[in-house]
C-alpha cells in the first residue's frame, strides 16, 4: 500500500475560479482585489506579490504592469525600478523577515523555465540554512513550513518600512 499525503490547501487549486487571460495583467488592473490576489504592493509601474506556490515561506515577485514577454523591451526606467524594489525586498526579507540569504532570479520564455512565459516577473526567494530536502526532487513534493496567509500579512505589515514609494 502506498503511502498517503494529504493536501487540503490543493482543493482550492483545483476547484478555485480559473483566470482568463494573462494573470499578471488581471492582477495589475484589478487593485480592489489586492488582499484576495495577495499583492504586496503597488505603484503606477509594478507590483510585488506572493508566488502562490513558492519555493519556500515568503517567495514573491516583482511584477511590471506594462505587459511583456521580453526583458528587452522593457522601458529602462521600469528595469531601474524593479531593481530598486529588489534591493528594498532583500532588506526587508533578511531585517524584517529574518532570511539569511536571498534567491533572485527571472526565467526569461517557456525554454527558460517560465511558467507564465507571456508576462516577465522577478522572482524573490527569502533562504534559510538547511531549508532544503530531497522531498522536492524524488517525491515531486514541497514541504511548505508554515500557513501562506500569515506570512503574506506579514511581509504586507513590514512594507511601509522598508519599500520607498517614490525613488
Amino acid at each position: 500500500m502506498k503511502d498517503i499525503l494529504y493536501a487540503p490547501w490543493r482543493d482550492e487549486y483545483v476547484t478555485n475560479e480559473k483566470i482568463e487571460g494573462c494573470v499578471f495583467c488581471h492582477i495589475a488592473s484589478h487593485a480592489a482585489e489586492d488582499e484576495k490576489l495577495h499583492v504586496l504592493y503597488r505603484d503606477e509601474d509594478c507590483f510585488m506579490v506572493m508566488n502562490k506556490y513558492p519555493y519556500t515561506p515568503g517567495h514573491f515577485m516583482i511584477i511590471p504592469n506594462m505587459h511583456t514577454d521580453k526583458l528587452e523591451e522593457l522601458p529602462c526606467e521600469t528595469w531601474l525600478h524593479m531593481s530598486a524594489l529588489a534591493q528594498e525586498s532583500v532588506k526587508l526579507l533578511k531585517e524584517g523577515f529574518g532570511a539569511k540569504g536571498v534567491n533572485i532570479g527571472m526565467n526569461l520564455g517557456s525554454a527558460a523555465g517560465a511558467g507564465i512565459a507571456e508576462h516577465i516577473h522577478m522572482h524573490i526567494v527569502p533562504r534559510w540554512e538547511r531549508d532544503t530536502n530531497f522531498i522536492t526532487s524524488i517525491g515531486e513534493t514541497r514541504v511548505y513550513s508554515t500557513d501562506f496567509e500569515k506570512i503574506y500579512k506579514k511581509i504586507k505589515s513590514l512594507i511601509p518600512e522598508y519599500i520607498s514609494a517614490a525613488f
